[in-house]
């Protein structure tokens, strides 16, 4: 079975920490922004003052997954694609960024493919040889993708009502969640398979 690669592991470990610090920075620059009734898209908005620090974010963290996709040769092809599809999703919201009022097709159908996709790929990235890493066994992929999958589509659920008052909150926890799985996944099997051939080197 393939390692995960060094620089998936890097990714891994920056992944969720520039997450939060983009809609941070950007949210507290902003001095009208409500990050309980906004979404972290409207930071990157055409209207939005900004607009180009929030996308710089988005589009690191697009690379992130797209490093973390080629080179965590651990999971399964269709896994990896999905999250490579996910970090192309993550650049096509930020090239059609939504507006103020209102909202765009195109970043939605995006945003909305990067959200599900995110949510799919333990499941499509699980292997069933029995010297797998315990993290992408059956068991745990089907529980991980259910779990994230329920999130993205609370997420959705109310980011499609407009009535809707706690968007930016639903979000978030998402997204955090999601970069997270993504982390935490590589860096279990990472730091294992290093364990392991310490163990059979000693």
């Amino acid at each position: 079975m393939k390692p995960i690669g060094k620089p998936a592991f890097i990714a891994a470990i920056i992944g969720p920490i520039q997450s939060v610090l983009g809609w941070t920075i950007a949210g507290a620059m902003w001095a009208s922004y409500n990050p309980v009734t906004q979404t972290i898209s409207d930071l990157a908005a055409f209207e939005s003052p900004v607009k180009w620090i929030m996308s710089s974010f988005f589009i690191f963290g697009g690379t992130l997954t797209l490093i973390a996709s080629v080179s965590a040769r651990t999971l399964a092809l269709p896994g990896r694609i999905a999250l490579f599809v996910s970090a192309l999703c993550t650049y096509g919201l930020t090239v059609f960024p939504t507006p103020l009022v209102g909202y765009s097709l195109e970043h939605r159908i995006f945003a909305i493919s990067s959200f599900v996709l995110s949510a799919g790929w333990p499941i499509l990235a699980m292997r069933f040889r029995k010297d797998a890493p315990w993290i992408i066994r059956p068991t745990a992929s089907i529980i991980g993708t259910f779990l994230q999958t329920a999130l993205a589509l609370w997420f959705l659920s109310s980011w499609t009502d407009p009535s809707a008052t706690n968007v930016g909150i639903w979000e978030r926890v998402v997204a955090v969640s999601q970069a997270l799985y993504v982390s935490v996944v590589v860096i279990t099997i990472y730091v294992g398979s290093k364990r392991k051939k310490a163990t059979i080197s000693g």
